[in-house]
């Protein structure tokens, strides 16, 4: 048993923060993604996973399940850069708020900054309550499993220097 958790312990210290940065990303982009596709599915929000891939792509095969599968892919990928971005600029913030401003920021940022670039995305003042009050739930989510998942790897890397 003490074998074990040592080749575990070595296992573990042989991945580097970044490498934790890229899989935390990845994983955090599959689960949220996953969850926002169940409360689009049982329609709880007029958008779902497919809306990341609006601006790039032409059909109707985007609307169906396939389109949002593969919306889910496109932002697992993508969440893997917003997660280097919350490295850089907030990793060394140990508060849940810090996620939770992360992920506001970006649900801001998609649905006002952004909103020109989704041509099926309606207006923030066009939307259903539902669809933003379940729509911010879900990036706040995100942003703290991203930002409190990075600030822990960051203080027990640097706790053990």
């Amino acid at each position: 048993m003490l074998v074990e958790n040592q080749q575990q312990n070595r296992q573990e210290e042989q991945m580097s923060f970044t490498a934790k940065v890229a899989l935390i990303g990845l994983f955090g982009g599959i689960i949220w993604s996953l969850v926002g596709y169940f409360v689009f599915y049982f329609n709880f929000i007029r958008v779902g996973p497919a809306l990341a891939l609006m601006p790039f792509v032409v059909g109707d095969w985007k609307d169906t399940y396939i389109g949002q599968l593969v919306g889910v892919a496109v932002i697992a990928v993508l969440s893997i850069g917003l997660a280097f971005l919350y490295k850089l600029v907030l990793q060394k913030i140990h508060k849940l708020w810090a996620g939770v401003g992360f992920g506001l920021v970006l649900w801001l940022i998609v649905f006002y900054v952004l909103n020109p670039l989704f041509p099926g995305l309606k207006s923030v003042q066009n939307l259903d309550m539902n669809t933003i009050i379940t729509s911010i739930c879900l990036y706040v989510l995100y942003g703290t499993f991203i930002g409190y998942s990075i600030s822990y790897e960051y203080a027990e890397q640097h706790r053990n220097d």
